[in-house]
């Protein structure tokens, strides 16, 4: 199989996985994998491009999706994970399936992998389930370019809240410029949120001064939602 080729421009962490195009994440992991780990990436993507969709309880991409944190190492796990599910060509119900039977690391791989592989609004529960949790990488992981181009108005305000009081940082939110622009019911829910927090006698953090100043002002920028767009 040919894979993608390319050079690595960042590092394939946190809201880069979601953001960089799959060519640069395969050049960026055949850069810093050894050989057996080379090895074994191009042969679980040949297998995952061979044997796509679902087939019976578990697929033998699925079974490479849990072994890429042995075979791979912590730092690139996420987004060997990502190239697999891109290649087993994963829809809305196979990524619900290895949501929702597999580890929080898998989790968070299939929601890096959403903009890559899902065009449409879908795939939002699993968006939202994670939102409902206090992990603080699934969190940093859902509020991507994903959510930034499907999540309603209401929950999006409520998952930036939920990052400033858990302590995710307003960078892992995708497109926070443009969506909190002139947003006065978000101006507004950050203003109750401090002064909660100035009653009881708890810091500010400082990120909701920063996307509080975001929400002054009231003219949209012509920018796109998301410059990459889905990547296939």
């Amino acid at each position: 199989m040919t894979h993608p080729h390319g050079t690595p421009k960042i590092p394939a962490a946190g809201t880069a996985l979601a953001l960089t195009p799959l060519d640069e994440l395969y050049a960026h992991l055949g850069a810093r994998l050894g050989g057996a780990a080379r090895a074994w990436l191009d042969t679980a993507l040949d297998e995952a491009a061979a044997h796509p969709g679902m087939h019976g309880p578990i697929s033998v991409w699925e079974l490479r999706l849990a072994e890429a944190g042995r075979r791979c190492g912590p730092a690139d796990t996420d987004a060997a994970r990502v190239l697999i599910l891109h290649a087993a060509r994963a829809d809305v119900d196979a990524l619900t399936r290895v949501y929702r039977q597999g580890t929080a690391d898998e989790r968070r791989a299939v929601l890096h992998a959403l903009p890559h592989i899902v065009s449409g609004p879908d795939a939002l529960p699993l968006v939202e389930d994670a939102l409902r949790t206090n992990d603080t990488r699934l969190l940093a992981a859902a509020v991507g370019p994903y959510a930034a181009r499907h999540l309603p108005p209401h929950p999006w305000r409520h998952a930036v809240l939920k990052c400033l009081f858990t302590g995710v940082s307003v960078d892992s939110v995708a497109d926070l410029r443009r969506r909190a622009r002139g947003d006065a019911e978000l101006a507004r829910m950050l203003g109750d949120y401090a002064a909660e927090r100035t009653a009881a006698g708890r810091p500010v953090p400082e990120d909701l001064h920063r996307v509080l100043a975001l929400t002054e002002s009231a003219t949209p920028p012509h920018d796109p939602v998301d410059p990459h767009g889905k990547e296939s």
